[in-house]
């Protein structure tokens, strides 16, 4: 019996419905987040095996998810290459190989087919994009037996995705304690290339240290690599905003803003802390947060700008999502950041004009390089390469739109279009694509699912998951941080396959320094991940 379209729809909502509930639900301050639509989908195709989504909904949610984090990736993904090009080339390569052959050597032991051993590669590092390529590439070179190896790539993705969330915080944990990491003393170190995320705070200091006097605000940040910005200096009873040629003088008091302890530094560097507020006078300075939703200005960094040729102006901090961070002159503009702005009453108007300040225009999407990039997206995955043993290989709905987001991500604008979206539309539109393709993937093999798990293969590939991920992970993390030399810290970040993992790295860390090894592994790991799937699929299925 088939069901109508307005069925299918209807279960697919609900899955998406129940598993958002689901996935808020914490356990010692962790969830499973929006991958409990999978799991509810599991179950609602388990009790209605007639149910079936059409496959263009799963592939249209998967390239709009792919698409939406490749354009928030570019920028950190090509910075990663130039900076840390090299040892996190070797990291990824590290993970994937090690994993894959774990995974191939139990498929060889335990009798695993081919699409199940790659959804088992697919699920331990919880990657959904991952999952989704094997399933096009299975009904590409999947000949008759499309629908049971799809089934069964589902089932293995689903069976070891929770064993390698846990699998990996247990590997985190011992290795901490093993490898006696000193977490404070890395980010200390760590701290002149990455804002841990801690809290921003403003505190108003005197300026005593004889040592300073007469020096340039800009030779005192070189010299003792002050991470602060300086707002506004008394002098005399009159207020005015600092700049970087500006001399320091004895008795000036000067506002800085930075997070705690280098705030604190600063303040006994120069001088001592007072409890004047010399920051909430706001009769001749004005103090404002300013939304950046002007496409001109968008992609260009603040020293591009030249605001100090025209206003008399302090940028202090930047709001991106929910972090506070503060701003250097190279600091880039992304659609949606709120800037907060130091500046005469009287020229606050002319500056919000120039960054746009408008709150409606940063949620829209701007459906012209959206369309166009997706396009080019789709069209790239369409590519077909001939590989030895006349294997077709692309991109697919997965690879093809990825590639896309993270080259036009880099690029920002051509001509008149600006490929970037705005954090929250491209985090709306993140959403919705994994929810759809969560969704329709697990009501079409819930019925595989259920049968799987009263077999004797389920609990067999979850107790294989479970000690693969544990057992790599402790490999992974001795190899990273004892041979390629990467910061715990960071590297905790950066072998996170889920966001569970991320928080449970940051708690451990006290700061938010494993975010940003997160950011500068994950776009090689996500197109790591899709190929070694793949491949892992391919060789083992030659094998069969």
């Amino acid at each position: 019996m088939h069901t109508s379209m307005e069925e299918a729809l209807l279960y697919l909502f609900l899955a998406a419905a129940l598993g958002s509930l689901l996935g808020n639900l914490k356990w010692r301050d962790n969830s499973l987040g929006v991958a409990s639509v999978l799991f509810v989908g599991l179950a609602i195709g388990a009790i209605r095996p007639d149910i079936k989504i059409p496959d263009i909904i799963k592939l249209l949610g998967l390239a709009i998810f792919v698409y939406s984090i490749g354009l928030s990736s570019g920028a950190s993904f090509f910075s990663s290459l130039k900076n840390r090009g090299v040892s996190n080339l070797l990291l990824t390569l590290l993970i994937l190989g090690i994993l894959s052959l774990c995974i191939g050597v139990a498929a060889a032991l335990l009798g695993f087919d081919a699409a199940s051993a790659a959804g088992l590669l697919a699920g331990i590092t919880t990657n959904t994009p991952a999952l989704a390529g094997l399933l096009d590439a299975i009904l590409k070179n999947g000949g008759d037996g499309v629908q049971f190896m799809s089934n069964n790539a589902v089932v293995g993705y689903s069976i070891s995705y929770p064993a390698g969330v846990l699998g990996l915080m247990i590997a985190l944990s011992v290795m901490q304690h093993l490898l006696r990491v000193n977490y404070a003393a890395e980010s200390k170190a760590l701290s002149k290339e990455f804002s841990t995320g801690l809290p921003l705070v403003n505190q108003t200091i005197k300026i005593t240290q004889e040592a300073f006097i007469g020096a340039t605000l800009r030779d005192v940040k070189q010299q003792e690599q002050l991470q602060i910005v300086f707002g506004r200096l008394r002098r005399d009873g009159t207020d005015q905003l600092c700049h970087l040629e500006m001399n320091l003088q004895a008795n000036d008091l000067m506002s800085i803003v930075g997070e705690q302890e280098e705030v604190a530094r600063t303040a006994a560097l120069l001088g001592e802390p007072v409890d004047i507020d010399i920051s909430g006078d706001r009769s001749v300075f004005d103090v404002r947060r300013i939304f950046v939703s002007n496409p001109k200005v968008a992609g260009q960094t603040i020293a591009s700008l030249n605001l100090h040729e025209q206003y008399s102006v302090v940028l202090t901090r930047i709001r991106r999502g929910d972090v506070d961070s503060l701003i250097t002159s190279d600091t880039v503009l992304e659609l949606g950041d709120r800037i907060r702005v130091l500046a005469r009453k009287s020229d606050m108007k002319q500056i919000a004009q120039l960054f746009g300040d408008s709150y409606e225009h940063i949620s829209h999407i701007d459906l012209l390089s959206f369309g166009f990039g997706m396009g080019i997206g789709i069209l790239i995955g369409s590519i077909e390469m001939t590989l030895p043993g006349n294997i077709i290989f692309s991109l697919g709905f997965a690879g093809g739109p990825l590639v896309a987001g993270l080259v036009l991500s880099y690029l920002r604008r051509s001509g008149p279009i600006l490929w970037a979206l705005p954090y929250s539309a491209n985090l709306t539109l993140r959403q919705i694509g994994l929810m759809l393709m969560l969704a329709a993937i697990g009501i079409n093999s819930g019925s595989t699912f259920l049968q799987t798990m009263l077999s004797p293969v389920g609990p067999q590939m979850l107790l294989s998951g479970l000690l693969i991920s544990v057992l790599a992970g402790i490999l992974i993390l001795f190899i990273g941080y004892k041979w390629l030399k990467i910061p715990f810290v960071l590297l905790s970040g950066m072998v996170s396959h889920h966001p569970a993992n991320l928080d449970f790295a940051n708690n451990r860390a006290g700061n938010k320094l494993p975010t940003y090894g997160y950011a500068l592994a994950y776009p090689l790991l996500l197109i790591g991940k899709i190929i070694f799937v793949q491949a892992l699929w391919l060789v083992l299925r030659f094998f069969e």
